[in-house]
């Protein structure tokens, strides 16, 4: 039976007219439409736009020269949106036509909403994975990627659906947040808490007053444009170093110096723990809280006592700490090929994420299904389309031959895809990170890994309402 599908009308003006709609609206429950795919595919696929019967958005490629296999790709984020963003899925269909490129066909969904929920992002992704093989036949292999937030997302999928001989054949997670929830956010737990410590404007001491784990207050009306202007006016970080003052320059050295966070990207980490932390709080896990910094200490600062001695403080609830963990972190029961890209140098969803998930795979056993390559590059989710197509072509061949690739072999392999793409093969093939808590300060008992066992998932599977709703 045909999975049903509604286009959006209006699709056309999704993505700066990326992809332009070729006949008239459809009714509800309608086929895939067919519409122009973006520049960087031109005429070598035939797409398709829709929405799922949960309500996700969707994107789908067909190349015209189809190798028989299929990328279901899962996006990072999370967004925060009430409901499915078309854009989302148009977007990444474009950021990664280099699959389109290679043969694949390849299918992204927007999920059907926005906000935390990484098992039901998951379940989005294998539903479009179902609604293609109804629509366009079986592929010859499936193989799950996840970029970023998705790289969580997608190895959520491997755990849950890739089971050996299941219907994935292997996953792909690039720059992916791989340290789960109840652990991968602690470094920005401890931003909010630090930050607030220096600049106490967030809230503002006139401003009512809540506890820092909840990120912002639920009916607060402050924006992304105004969260800029406090960090700003605390830290100067906007403007050069001379035209800071000497208090905004210390605020800022201080910061960085506690919290481990790039300069470049600390607003983008700071709008994390204020609008995303509101989200999975009040949204998700109905307003308690699954963060803790009880018995960390901070170091780096110009007067280290002092900090820790006024720093906001707070222990989870563990029925929302469970929760978190049951939704978003991973047993590393892996029975497919998996393989991870990474840059050494991202600033965002820090190399070490990668450490956490050897970790985790390790503890249940099942390494050999894990390789992980590096490289020398310094930013998030913006690697090189000629390590991306040889990262896809190793999974591949590893797939078919059952010959598991290194990191030297993968580095060796990426100058033939180099000499079509142009954008630089830049693997250190010697690399190896440091452990996870030699950069995020792990909370007591954090150190060891998997953060929840495959035992663990399976009791709290038994709980009613357990983890974060659809």
């Amino acid at each position: 039976m045909r999975r049903t599908v509604a286009l959006t009308a209006g699709i056309a003006g999704v993505v700066a007219g990326t992809l332009v709609q070729t006949g008239p609206a459809q009714a509800a429950e309608s086929r895939p439409a067919p519409v122009s795919c973006p520049a960087s595919i031109g005429d070598k696929a035939t797409c398709y736009t829709g929405q799922d019967d949960n309500g996700a958005y969707y994107a789908i490629a067909v190349p015209k020269k189809w190798n028989g296999s299929l990328v279901v790709h899962s996006h990072g984020g999370p967004d925060l949106g009430d409901g499915s963003d078309p854009e989302r899925s148009v977007g990444d269909l474009d950021r990664w036509s280099v699959m389109v490129s290679e043969g694949y066909a390849w299918a992204g969904s927007s999920y059907r909403r926005g906000g935390y929920g990484t098992r039901m992002a998951a379940a989005d992704t294998e539903n479009l994975r179902r609604l293609f093989v109804a629509e366009f036949g079986k592929p010859e292999r499936t193989y799950v990627h996840g970029q970023s937030w998705g790289g969580n997302v997608a190895a959520k999928v491997v755990e849950t659906y890739g089971k050996k001989n299941g219907p994935y054949d292997g996953a792909l997670l690039t720059s992916g947040v791989l340290g789960g929830g109840s652990r991968g956010y602690d470094y920005r737990v401890d931003l909010r808490v630090v930050y607030q410590y220096y600049c106490q404007n967030l809230p503002r001491p006139d401003e009512p007053q809540y506890p820092l784990w909840q990120g912002l207050r639920p009916t607060s009306t402050l924006t992304t444009a105004g969260l800029r202007a406090r960090l700003q006016e605390c830290t100067g970080y906007a403007s050069a170093p001379e035209e800071r003052t000497e208090r905004q320059q210390r605020n800022l050295d201080d910061i960085l110096a506690v919290t481990r966070l790039p300069e470049r990207t600390l607003e983008s980490h700071l709008r994390f723990s204020v609008f995303t932390f509101r989200d999975i709080v009040h949204n998700r896990l109905r307003d308690r809280n699954p963060f803790s910094n009880k018995g960390v200490w901070y170091s780096g600062s110009h007067d280290d006592k002092a900090l820790n001695a006024g720093v906001e403080r707070f222990s989870a609830d563990p029925a929302a700490r469970r929760d978190l963990s049951y939704d978003s972190d991973l047993t590393g029961q892996i029975a497919i090929p998996v393989l991870t890209m990474h840059a050494i140098d991202d600033p965002t969803a820090f190399v070490e994420h990668e450490s956490a998930y050897r970790a985790t795979v390790d503890g249940a056993h099942r390494g050999e299904n894990l390789v992980q390559t590096f490289t020398k590059e310094s930013e998030h989710s913006e690697l090189s389309d000629s390590e991306y197509a040889d990262s896809i072509a190793a999974l591949d061949s590893w797939v078919r031959t059952g010959k598991r690739p290194t990191p030297r072999s993968i580095a060796s392999s990426c100058a033939t895809y180099d000499h079509v793409y142009g954008t630089g093969c830049f693997y250190d093939a010697g690399f190896s990170p440091k452990p996870y808590a030699s950069r995020v300060r792990p909370r007591p008992g954090g150190l060891s890994w998997p953060a929840m066992t495959s035992a663990q998932e399976r009791a709290w599977s038994r709980i009613d309402g357990v983890g974060i709703a659809p």
